[in-house]
């Protein structure tokens, strides 16, 4: 049986952006998208529903002020050949990633 901590990793993604495009890493895959020029950090993920993400972050054109923004995934992930029901079932938490933890094979 594996330990808590692992089965938890197992099923835990990750976010984060890096100038003009985001990062959503699970396992061995990282996806790439393009989020624009004008977003500065993602600073919290409030809600995670299979592919639908609210995150609050700061823009560049106005970095004191948080602001709520929303990533659906589905539309990317059958853009790239993904089965989205398939790749999305196992997580149950997403995290921002600002320190590496699941950069491994991004980039």
């Amino acid at each position: 049986m594996p330990a808590k901590n692992e089965t938890t990793n197992n099923r835990k993604a990750y976010l984060y952006n890096a100038g003009d495009y985001s990062y959503f890493s699970y396992g061995d895959i990282t996806i790439t998208f393009y989020t624009g020029k004008n977003l500065q950090q993602y600073t919290a993920i409030k809600e995670w529903d299979a592919g639908y993400l609210v995150v609050t972050c700061r823009n560049k054109s106005n970095p004191q002020t948080e602001i709520e923004d929303y990533i659906d995934l589905v539309p990317i992930l059958e853009n790239l050949y993904f089965k989205p029901d398939k790749f999305l079932a196992p997580i149950k938490e997403v995290e921002l990633d600002y320190d590496g933890r699941g950069t491994e094979n991004c980039c």
